[in-house]
């Protein structure tokens, strides 16, 4: 039977380009080489653009993940533009903001960040690969002394920590879940599943899967698959069959997803994918596993 409940998208970014807080997007050489074209992001996304695009899915809340705000800017900046939006109860009810942890400052910023009620973790960018037009990260970043301490601060702060990663950081992350078991971790994106490096990547989340600690997000599962339910099976399965529903979680990576599907159809094609499970495993990686990591159940 197929899961018809509520559903938490558990990440999604606003932004606004007006005020050229997102280089990454609007600079001719500070972008991403390996995403391609991204005239199609070039537009503000806000409140009513990502509802529109909600709309009829059954979300009843979200995650919003920092959206890489300029790093030669304060980043607690993107926390008080986003709070200062109004939306309904629910929506962006949690925020996964940025501090860059090897920062010097790093431990005023989180203080800052956590004067929000609703951030409740960090990402890092560590996406390192041997092609540099494929790299958003330094090789071993995780280990470095000064990027440690900064997540020994992020620890006492109580906040998780969240990843955008690929496979060739996945035995490193999973060593430094062994080295902190007390640290919450979320990988994004399936682990950016390479299709020309499935070894690596199977190995990567088994990996990772062996740590209590680390849970995955199935989010823009489409970008690894060839659009055929079987290929959405070929991403999504795998992971599930190693984590386990319970550390296992929808997202919809809106807009940067729209590259490949509509936000209908990632709803629809993720219930597809996981119709054979259980109603309560389905309901975990629709809402439950979300609701739990990211404390949903403090909204009022």
């Amino acid at each position: 039977m197929r899961y018809d409940g509520p559903i938490i998208d558990a990440h999604h970014h606003l932004w606004s380009l007006g005020g050229g807080n997102y280089p990454w997007l609007t600079s001719p050489t500070d972008g991403v080489t390996s995403l391609g074209d991204l005239g199609f992001l070039r537009h503000d996304y806000l409140i009513e653009n990502l509802l529109a695009d909600m709309s009829g899915q059954g979300i009843t809340a979200s995650v919003h993940v920092e959206a890489v705000w300029d790093r030669n800017r304060n980043p607690v900046e993107e926390t008080a533009w986003l709070d200062s939006l109004a939306r309904p109860a629910g929506i962006a009810a949690r925020y996964v903001a940025a501090a860059p942890l090897d920062d010097s400052d790093v431990e005023a910023v989180l203080a800052a960040q956590v004067e929000y009620a609703r951030v409740v973790g960090i990402r890092e960018i560590i996406r390192w690969h041997p092609d540099p037009a494929r790299s958003w990260g330094r090789q071993g970043m995780t280990g470095e002394p000064a990027w440690r301490r900064g997540l020994a601060r992020l620890r006492r702060h109580g906040m998780l920590l969240e990843l955008l990663m690929n496979a060739h950081q996945a035995i490193e992350v999973a060593n430094l879940a062994a080295n902190v078991p007390e640290q919450i971790i979320v990988v994004d994106h399936c682990c950016s599943r390479d299709p020309a490096d499935l070894e690596r990547w199977r190995a990567g989340i088994a990996a990772m899967a062996a740590q209590p600690n680390i849970a995955i997000k199935l989010s823009n599962f489409a970008a690894s698959s060839d659009g055929t339910p079987a290929g959405d099976r070929s991403v999504i399965l795998p992971i599930i069959d190693a984590f386990g529903p319970s550390r296992c979680m929808f997202g919809s990576d809106y807009p940067v997803a729209r590259r490949r599907i509509t936000y209908a159809a990632s709803v629809e094609r993720f219930r597809d994918a996981i119709h054979d499970f259980s109603l309560s495993d389905q309901q975990a990686m629709f809402h439950g596993t979300a609701a739990r990591l990211y404390r949903m159940q403090e909204i009022t």
